[in-house]
Order: structure tokens, then C-alpha cells, then sequence
């Protein structure tokens, strides 16, 4: 008898561990992980992009190259207009000693493309896979919008994107909204993507991410969790990618009853003090569903009351974020650490 209990005694002393160290969680549950405020630095743009005229409203890698996107490039030179391009030893000597950046032209052709979509808006993102590009445009007048997808390839010497203008293929619209359309483009693994810039939970119900592939056939919708205010361009980063969430207090129809990443997070020093919303959230994508990755956004420490409309979204290798403002407050190139 005293040798079973000798036996058993080694698996008790463990159930009592065991247990203790459960009262202990509940009484002591593990916090999610805070949302951090990260500073923003401004680089320097000269030349015809540094003005609010500019209305920068997406960036893309090709390559070693950061490419801007003017949502009117027309007005950039003659014909179709013009990009810009940055290479990425300029922007990280940029960052390090605060030089000014020139960015290079790059000529659009799209002969016709403009002309043949009604209430043409302009190009709202884009993205690269090898010398292939994707560029969404956006039309409509009111809530009568519509978006678009447009593909086309960028010259080896970076002087030249050739756009397929026999090739335009309508997104389906997500629901009736005045200005707004799929925002955002980007390449998942053999799939391009788009993303509707409105996915807040009384809004929109079932928000999507539509799927086509190189050639631009449709290949279905992937689900994508409810995000409050807006989603204006999202960058890959593996098999995760980050997404811009902003909100511009002027926006009333966007507040949301509830914002569940603050109530799951928190808020940062600034944001706790302003209206608006500056904020990258990371999701997690699979072919089955998108859903937010187990991570607190980044907030941007807020420029007081200035609401800054960030609409192009690029990773810097590890070190961080690049982002683009549009008109609002100016054009801006700013650096983002990661924390």
C-alpha cells in the first residue's frame, strides 16, 4: 500500500500545480500586446512631386526602385503624364543624413484609357510583380462609383510604363459609396488583390478581397474580418501584409459605434487626444481568409490636430514603412520605424 502511494503522489503534487497555475490566470489573464505610437519622419521631395498638386495616392517596389503614383499623372508633362521613381539607396541615405530627394520620371503610356472610362477619377494604387504592373483606377460620380483593374509592364531602364488599355476589368463594387471604390492592390502569391476602402462593420457585412490572376481573369473573393474606417493601400510582407487605417474626422458616416482594435489594444498617447486615425494593421492571408495577424497595430504619433491622408504604403526592408500623403495636409514622404 505505501509504495502505491509513493506512486501516485508525483502525478497529485502535478494536478495541484496544475491547477493552482490556472486560478493563477484567471485571476491574472496574460494582456494583449499594446498598441505603440511610432514617430514620423518627413523626408524632403523637390522638384514638380513636392507640391500638394501631386496627390500621391500609391506606392510600389520595382525592385531596387520605389515607384510614386500621382492619382492624375496627366498632370505631369504631355500625353498620359508621368510617376515618379526613388531608388532605395537614395531614400535610406535620405533617412540617415536628411538629404533632399529628386525623384526621376517615368512616361505613362495609356493611349485612350482616360477617355474611354466616364467620370474618370484617376489611379488609386498599385504594384508590381517582375516588370508587371497592376494599377487600380477609380470612376463615378457620387455613390454611382466603380472601380477598375488595368495591368500593363514598366521598361528594364525605368523609363517608360506601358499600360494594356485593351484590358480594363471592373471590380465589383462592394456597396453604394460616394468616392469610394477598391483602394488598394496587391500580389499574394500567384494572386493579385484588391481591397474596398470601406470595411467597417455597419457598413459593410461580408467585406471581400477580390482575386484575379496575371491576366486579370477573376478568380473569386477571399473573406476579409471587418475594419473600421478606411483602407487605403496595403503592402506584402511574406505571407502577411499591412494595410493603412485612417479616418479623417470630417468623415462623420465612418465613425464607428465601437472600434474593436482599441478596445483590444488601447490607444496611444496623441491618438488618445485626437479625432482622427493613423494607423497600420497587420492581417494574415490564406486563399481560405484574410484575418487580422495576433499583433497591436502601429499608430503614428499624430501631428496635433492635422489629420495627414495617407493613401501609398511600401515596407522598407526590416527598418520600417514608407508612406504618402496625398494633398492633405501636402505631399509627403514619410518614414515609419517599426517598433
Amino acid at each position: 500500500m505505501e509504495s502505491k502511494n509513493r506512486h501516485w503522489l508525483p502525478i497529485l503534487l502535478l494536478t495541484l500545480l496544475i491547477v493552482l497555475a490556472g486560478l493563477f490566470y484567471l485571476r491574472n489573464p496574460v494582456a494583449p500586446a499594446t498598441a505603440t505610437e511610432q514617430p514620423v519622419t518627413i523626408l524632403e521631395l523637390t522638384g514638380p512631386i513636392a507640391v500638394p498638386e501631386a496627390e500621391l495616392s500609391g506606392l510600389g517596389w520595382h525592385g531596387e526602385t520605389l515607384i510614386l503614383l500621382p492619382q492624375y499623372p496627366e498632370r505631369f508633362g504631355e500625353g498620359d503624364g508621368a510617376l515618379f521613381a526613388l531608388p532605395k539607396a537614395d531614400i535610406l541615405t535620405a533617412i540617415d543624413g536628411q538629404t533632399p530627394l529628386t525623384p526621376a520620371v517615368i512616361f505613362l503610356n495609356a493611349p485612350g484609357l482616360k477617355d474611354s472610362i466616364p467620370n474618370f477619377q484617376g489611379y488609386e494604387s498599385i504594384a508590381f510583380h517582375g516588370d508587371q504592373v497592376f494599377l487600380t483606377i477609380e470612376a463615378g460620380e457620387g455613390t454611382d462609383m466603380h472601380g477598375y483593374i488595368v495591368a500593363g509592364e514598366i521598361s528594364a531602364d525605368e523609363s517608360k510604363i506601358t499600360l494594356d488599355t485593351s484590358n480594363v476589368v471592373e471590380i465589383p463594387t462592394a456597396f453604394p459609396s460616394d468616392n469610394h471604390t477598391d483602394e488598394a492592390v496587391l500580389i499574394m502569391g500567384d494572386s493579385v488583390l484588391t481591397l474596398f476602402e470601406i470595411n467597417g462593420a455597419t457598413l459593410n457585412s461580408t467585406p471581400v478581397a477580390h482575386a484575379f490572376d496575371f491576366e486579370l481573369k477573376p478568380t473569386g473573393t477571399v473573406s476579409l474580418p471587418n475594419i473600421e474606417y478606411r483602407l487605403t493601400d496595403a503592402a506584402a510582407d511574406g505571407n502577411t501584409f499591412w494595410v493603412i487605417n485612417y479616418f479623417f474626422p470630417g468623415d462623420t458616416d465612418l465613425t464607428p459605434k465601437t472600434d474593436p482594435l482599441v478596445e483590444k489594444y488601447g490607444e496611444g498617447p496623441t491618438h488618445a487626444q485626437q479625432d482622427q486615425v493613423e494607423r497600420l494593421v497587420e492581417m494574415t492571408y490564406s486563399p481560405n481568409g484574410i484575418t487580422f495577424a495576433d499583433a497591436a497595430p502601429i499608430q503614428l504619433t499624430l501631428d496635433g490636430d492635422t489629420a495627414r491622408n495617407l493613401e501609398g504604403l511600401v515596407l522598407l526592408n526590416d527598418q520600417g514603412f514608407l508612406l504618402v500623403t496625398d494633398k492633405f495636409p501636402s505631399t509627403l514622404l514619410m518614414f515609419v520605424k517599426k517598433p
